[in-house]
């Protein structure tokens, strides 16, 4: 796997030989869900299923951010309630997500659901001196994180200080609470409410964290986007906070650009997954946006998805023909499957079991063309096409 922490390629060696632990940065539940959550959410769904294929056991871990200024300010400009802001964006990610063939996660904690944990974390920190108030909010102080910026290699840009460093310690350091009198939680702190990177710490710490160790879980993923500041200020507070690193691996998988321009809100070209479903069928659109690696920058545009109809077509006309008879089910150790589980095994290059099944399909038309009453042969497809629908979630 690539771990972007040594930017690098590294075998992958599990903490504990019982558990792989994975967590997912999930959806900031105020809109609804675009192309780089289903690239994210897609992308570490592919990792799941490699990882299960090769005989690991897997937890995976994809959280809810139900606490947010955005939903706040989400709310207040449609004269909503909060909880019916973050239900409604919350059913319609799932809805997606389902339509494009990703597996449930194991656990979706939410926010509002973890506030305990959350305020443990923030005492924990006031002890050791790591913590600081500002008025009555409180910070973190990454002064105190000596190997602070060293996990991204990156540091505060001075356009993104929300409070001006006369108040704050550090340029780079960051709000763990928030007080707020109106909109808010009571904590033994007062009423308010947690800072973002808080809440992914306080969650992997909750429902999948080692309590002993270097490190509390195996793979951090998430959207390139989140490396600095989030994964970075998550990996610090934890680490201060509990003397472990957060993951032993972190994986980002790449942009999407929506024809040839990064995708952005700000760009009014934020392509909403609900409206692609409208137009695409949803298995085509799996199919598509797993076709470039994870970790390379995506371009999303229609001449590129209907050359990837061709290809997924090409799969269906073979299944076509097989479903024509009955067949009896049997498992299958394949060359198809070793070259699919060898070509994902390395960094999850879908695009090379992309061409092997290719040639698969190719080769199969074949075989049927020559020998179309060899029910060993028919058998033998069908057992390949469902090495393909668990690995890779299509065909089905």
């Amino acid at each position: 796997l690539f771990d972007s922490q040594q930017r690098q390629k590294v075998l992958f060696e599990p903490i504990s030989d019982d558990l792989v632990r994975i967590y997912l940065c999930g959806p900031t539940v105020y809109d609804h869900a675009h192309l780089g959550h289903a690239k994210s959410a897609l992308s570490f769904d592919l990792l799941k299923r490699v990882l299960e294929h090769l005989d690991f056991k897997v937890k995976l871990v994809r959280n809810i951010t139900d606490i947010d200024d955005k939903i706040i300010a989400r709310a207040k400009a449609t004269n909503s309630e909060i909880q019916a802001i973050t239900k409604t964006f919350e059913d319609a990610y799932n809805n997606c997500m389902q339509s494009l063939g990703v597996q449930q996660p194991d656990l979706a904690p939410r926010a509002t659901e973890n506030l305990e944990t959350m305020q443990e974390l923030t005492q924990i920190l006031l002890a050791k001196g790591a913590a600081y108030f500002i008025a009555k909010d409180i910070y973190f102080d990454t002064s105190k994180a000596k190997d602070y910026g060293l996990l991204s290699r990156q540091t505060q840009d001075d356009k993104q200080h929300r409070v001006k460093l006369d108040q704050k310690r550090n340029e780079e350091d960051f709000v763990l609470f928030k007080f707020d009198n109106e909109i808010g939680y009571e904590t033994d702190f007062g009423k308010g409410r947690p800072g973002w990177h808080l809440e992914c710490s306080a969650m992997i710490k909750a429902h999948l964290a080692l309590s002993e160790g270097k490190y509390q879980i195996d793979i951090h993923c998430g959207g390139r986007d989140l490396f600095f500041p989030h994964h970075e200020n998550e990996n610090a507070q934890t680490k201060q906070a509990f003397d472990q690193d957060l993951a032993k691996y972190w994986m980002h998988n790449g942009f999407i650009k929506v024809d040839d321009e990064k995708m952005s809100k700000s760009l009014d070209n934020s392509f909403f997954v609900k409206d692609a479903l409208s137009h695409y069928h949803p298995e085509l659109l799996r199919y598509y946006l797993l076709s470039s690696h994870y970790r390379a920058d995506f371009n999303f545009s229609e001449q590129d998805l209907l050359a990837s109809k061709k290809r997924l077509d090409k799969i269906f006309r073979l299944k076509k023909r097989l479903y024509a008879r009955s067949i009896q089910e049997l498992s299958t150790n394949s060359n198809l499957k070793i070259k699919l589980l060898t070509a994902l095994s390395d960094d999850l290059n879908s695009s090379l079991a992309y061409a092997h099944i290719d040639e698969w399909v190719n080769a199969s038309n074949e075989k049927l063309d020559q020998n179309s009453k060899d029910k060993a042969l028919y058998q033998n497809i069908q057992a390949d096409f469902k090495v393909i629908n668990a690995l890779l979630g299509i065909g089905l």
